[in-house]
């Protein structure tokens, strides 16, 4: 089994439930991740509100914190997945402040920025999801490794701007509002779309084959894949909006 989400890697579920003991279940999984969703909703409700009431200089501090935070809390969860119970909670409530306060900063420049990007995520998700279960979209070996690699291959991307960003220089052409920038933007959604494809194929097969708390991992995983795509999502509307 493999993933093109980094949190649902390969072997995760190779921690076999003891005789006896309750395991993993599709039900659990989606019952997570949906306390897991409204963590975030209400982290983003809080910094949403204090960012229309008080303004950016209020909200900065929060939306570090969170998008530290969160990061801090997704790279322990990643590696410790039997305390993902604690930590995946931790990480929706910490990611839900980075993207209330972000979300402001978008829908104080693009009005209905924010709604449009939102119902979009969902929309996805759930077009996917029907897609998946009637079989529409076969998980073939030849698409998880070419969704790995091409996820791999933006978060490269992502990481050589991050540390050009240090000493001042962009690659050319991808964050702008030009055709460039938009196609790169597609292209990042749609293998954020892919992974979740992958996702539901991996938390599939681990129904009963993993301990209890692996439902907690499986939420998490999906949170995390959620979060990049609205984000990018965020990103194309607004590429979109200022031309």
């Amino acid at each position: 089994m493999r993933s093109g989400n980094p949190v649902l890697k390969e072997g995760i579920f190779s921690a076999r439930p003891f005789p006896g003991v309750e395991t993993m279940s599709l039900q659990g999984a989606v019952n997570k991740t949906i306390i897991l969703l409204a963590l975030v909703v209400i982290g983003a409700a809080w910094t949403w509100n204090l960012f229309f009431s008080r303004g950016p200089q209020a909200v900065y501090p929060w939306m570090m914190a969170g998008f530290i935070g969160g990061f801090i809390v997704a790279m322990a969860c990643a590696f410790k997945a039997n305390w993902s119970p604690a930590l995946a909670p931790a990480y929706a409530a910490l990611e839900g402040l980075a993207l209330g306060g972000l979300s402001g900063i978008f829908e104080a420049r693009f009005p209905g920025i924010v709604i449009q990007a939102v119902l979009l995520t969902f929309g996805v998700l759930f077009c996917l999801l029907l897609a998946y279960k009637s079989r529409l979209i076969k998980v073939t070996q030849n698409l998880r490794l070419g969704i790995v690699a091409a996820t791999g291959g933006v978060a490269l991307v992502y990481l050589i701007s991050i540390i050009g960003g240090f000493f001042g220089w962009q690659i050319p052409l991808i964050h702008g509002n030009g055709p460039v920038g938009i196609l790169f933007s597609l292209i990042v959604v749609a293998i954020a779309s892919f992974n979740l494809v992958l996702d539901f194929d991996f938390i599939e097969r681990g129904d009963g084959a993993a301990p209890k708390y692996m439902e907690w991992y499986a939420a998490f995983g999906l949170i995390v894949t959620l979060v990049w795509l609205y984000l990018e999502l965020l990103r194309l509307l607004s590429k979109l909006r200022s031309r």
